[in-house]
């Protein structure tokens, strides 16, 4: 059980680091709100060291050690630490999930960029997907249908969150946009984090991705409506807020360097009001046999373990594999190249 003193800490941490989050948090029952306000209070911190600090790599290999730590049942002497540990025991979380995150941040320690749309899905699935698939597991759904369309809505998050910080990502010296995609348009990636510009063809990239993630939402939606009734409003929140993200960018025409898309107080609100009238809609109408469509390649794994399917062990070792290569970065005897 997580203490009352830690659950305060994760609940303010989650209210001034993620407004979004924490305003599609208050309409979840209290069971599901406060473990997953505690989840996400771990999982932001863990990505705001390895994205907002001066130092990657030992960011990720200190979060290997927390999750150790946390596992053995003697977590760090940290709020959120402990809160973490208290949902492994209470929920039986499998540890599969949480060290899918611990790949996706260990990636974006190396630099890595990514191939082909297939290449960016993989990393939507560790960064997202398996924080919704530990969701799942929160409101003690294990069935892989429904696992499966948490996943879609993980991608179409992170797609849509990728496709506003262009820009802001570039100016970084990252790039997420499939490189197949900028090798089309003839661009230079190196050139593109020196001086990113809002062309037509970065645009357009920005639309196909915005395009994906509006698919992958769709799918997502029969998906929530397998949830427990009293979750179905807080998890429609959050999808038509992030989705709401990407119309504005659409509004913008596209151009998400020159300009950041945000949503207002009052919009969100607006969406929180179409959520409960989903809910309601849920309520009365037949499941969408959508649900039953096959998971995407990139999330298998995810669905797979969340369902206590039995674990495949390349998963354990592709973790280790770039963790070991980001300890050997660290020593000085890397490649010193980013991992492909």
């Amino acid at each position: 059980m997580i203490r009352p003193d830690d659950l305060e800490h994760c609940h303010n941490a989650i209210r001034h680091g993620s407004l979004s989050f924490h305003a599609a948090s208050k309409l979840l029952p209290a069971s599901v709100r406060d473990p997953a306000l505690a989840l996400y209070a771990f999982c932001r911190l863990a990505d705001d060291e390895v994205d907002e600090g001066d130092y990657q790599t030992g960011a990720v290999l200190r979060l290997q050690d927390r999750l150790d730590l946390a596992y053995q049942g003697r977590p760090r002497n940290a709020p959120e630490d402990r809160a973490f540990a208290a949902i492994i025991e209470g929920f039986d979380m499998p540890r599969a999930l949480p060290e899918a995150l611990l790949e996706g941040l260990a990636w974006d320690a190396a630099e890595r960029r990514y191939d082909s749309l297939s290449g960016v899905r993989d990393y939507s699935a560790r960064v997202a997907s398996a924080v919704g698939a530990m969701m799942c597991v929160l409101m003690r759904v294990r069935d892989a249908d429904a696992l499966a369309r948490a996943c879609d809505l993980g991608v179409a998050m992170q797609l849509t969150n990728i496709a506003r910080d262009v820009g802001e990502d570039a100016r970084m010296g990252r790039i997420y946009l499939p490189l197949d995609w900028l090798a089309e348009a003839v661009i230079d990636p190196v050139q593109f984090t020196r001086d990113p510009l809002p062309t037509d063809a970065v645009r357009q990239m920005v639309k196909r991705l915005l395009s994906e993630a509006d698919r992958l939402y769709l799918r997502s939606e029969s998906g929530i409506d397998a949830l427990p009734l009293q979750a179905r409003t807080g998890i429609w929140a959050a999808r038509l807020i992030y989705a709401g993200i990407g119309r504005q960018v659409r509004k913008q025409g596209y151009d998400s360097i020159s300009m950041r898309a945000r949503t207002s107080a009052a919009q969100k609100l607006g969406w929180v009001a179409q959520s409960t009238l989903r809910t309601g809609v849920s309520m009365i109408m037949p499941r969408s046999a959508v649900i039953y469509a096959k998971p995407l390649d990139e999330v298998a794994f995810l669905v797979e373990a969340a369902s206590r399917a039995r674990p495949d062990p390349r998963r354990s070792t592709a973790v280790l594999d770039v963790l070991a290569e980001l300890r050997a970065r660290d020593a000085g005897i890397g490649t010193g190249r980013p991992l492909a």
